[in-house]
């Protein structure tokens, strides 16, 4: 687990809410308050959808970030910045899977709940938070390392200037 802080607040925002950067995390949660706080569970309510619609038919638990995104930015577009934020992202199956691969890892995709993101904007100072849910015990943290190296190259690959805590 590691703390990074963004060291340029306008341009992560724009990142994050107005461009595709984030757009294939799923989300966990969001809360965001303006005017009032809004909270988003972004956990698929398969109940909803009819068996003909294609997202009924989708093996994902939760909503990507670029089906919330818009509705995300409608809340808090105009000329004040929200009072809080915060954004829980959850890494895909396929990208947990390319990261065991890819780092020889001891891990198989079944010992994971999953590994996280943690974006929260307080006082004016965003934080990013990585963190990471295994179903066993172990004191390897390869993966947790793993994790926390790939999320300072994908703030590194999209230009965003950070410094870890």
């Amino acid at each position: 687990m590691i703390a990074l802080k963004i060291n340029n607040t306008k341009d992560f925002m724009t990142k994050l809410l107005v461009k595709d950067t984030f757009d294939n995390l799923y989300v966990s949660e969001a809360t965001i308050s303006t005017y009032n706080t809004f909270q988003i569970n972004g956990l698929i309510n398969k109940n909803f959808y009819t068996s003909e619609e294609p997202e009924s038919n989708d093996s994902a638990e939760y909503s990507l970030w670029k089906k919330l995104r818009p509705f995300c930015f409608e809340l808090i577009k105009g000329s004040k910045t929200p009072s809080f934020l915060k954004i829980i992202f959850l890494l895909a199956t396929k990208d947990i899977t390319t990261l065991i691969e890819t780092n020889n890892l001891g891990f198989s995709l079944d010992d994971i709940n999953g590994l996280v993101l943690n974006i929260k904007y307080a006082e004016g100072v965003i934080t990013c938070i990585t963190g990471s849910s295994i179903k066993l015990f172990t004191m390897d943290k390869s993966l947790e390392h793993a994790f926390d190296s790939y999320v300072k190259q994908f703030l590194s690959q999209n230009n965003i200037d950070f410094e870890e805590l």
